[in-house]
């Protein structure tokens, strides 16, 4: 049977929709990670895309709900940009410390704008309880588990000690990391990514099984 007119039209208009869609968050993505999400609205947005309030209301019926699909669209980045370029590649230490460069890739703003983009909206919406929050916290759970999970891999695999567990060295790990984020934003530090860089390699380096500590070298992560 042959498809109807209305069908192709109707599909065409659905992915136009999707890609106009992508695009609002796109900017909107840009825009939290220096203004915050607070700093959101359909106004806001129709005036930086010069587009209608009503045609942004179509994709987004709240203030609210454009802030949670930011945070979506900012996760997904990140696990294009941070996660998935540390996979390939030699397991255990290798990869945990390929997983850290890519997060200081990240942070040094070659990503968003404004540096980590969720360290900005942690601080932002930590003492704001709400929808909002929790999908903040549930990202930053999962990329507190990530880096535990690489931790365990990496004792696993014979390449650092047992001597730490695994949840207090990702705690460490990204305690060094935000410190160097803050210290670039808020300062301006140019030298605070490489500082917080080095820290995690030295980290690293002490609990390291002998003859692991050389696959702390730099690497390309993206």
């Amino acid at each position: 049977m042959t498809d109807l007119p209305g069908k192709h039209q109707g599909g065409a208009r659905q992915a136009q929709g999707e890609r106009t869609r992508q695009a609002v968050l796109a900017t909107a993505v840009d825009i939290a990670s220096v203004e915050g999400l607070e700093g959101l609205s359909i106004g806001r947005l129709a005036s930086e895309l010069k587009m209608s309030k009503s045609g942004l209301f179509a994709h987004f019926g709240s203030k609210e709900e454009l802030q949670i699909e930011t945070v979506e669209a900012a996760r997904e980045i990140f696990v294009e940009r941070v996660i998935r370029p540390a996979l390939p590649g030699e397991r255990g230490l290798a990869r945990l410390w390929r997983l850290c460069q890519a997060w200081f890739d990240y942070a040094e703003g070659s990503v968003f704008r404004g540096g980590c983009f969720f360290m900005a909206a942690s601080a932002e919406f930590d003492g704001r309880p709400g929808p909002v929050r929790d999908k903040i916290a549930d990202v930053m759970a999962a990329w507190g588990e990530t880096l535990e999970r690489a931790v365990r891999a990496a004792q696993e695999a014979g390449d650092l000690s047992l001597s730490v567990a695994p949840d207090q060295l990702a705690f460490e790990l990204q305690s060094i990391m935000f410190g160097s984020n803050w210290a670039n934003q808020l300062f301006r530090d140019k030298k605070a990514i490489a500082r917080g860089r080095d820290a995690v390699r030295a980290r690293l380096a002490g609990l390291a099984m002998p003859g692991r500590e050389k696959t702390l070298s730099d690497q390309v992560t993206a």
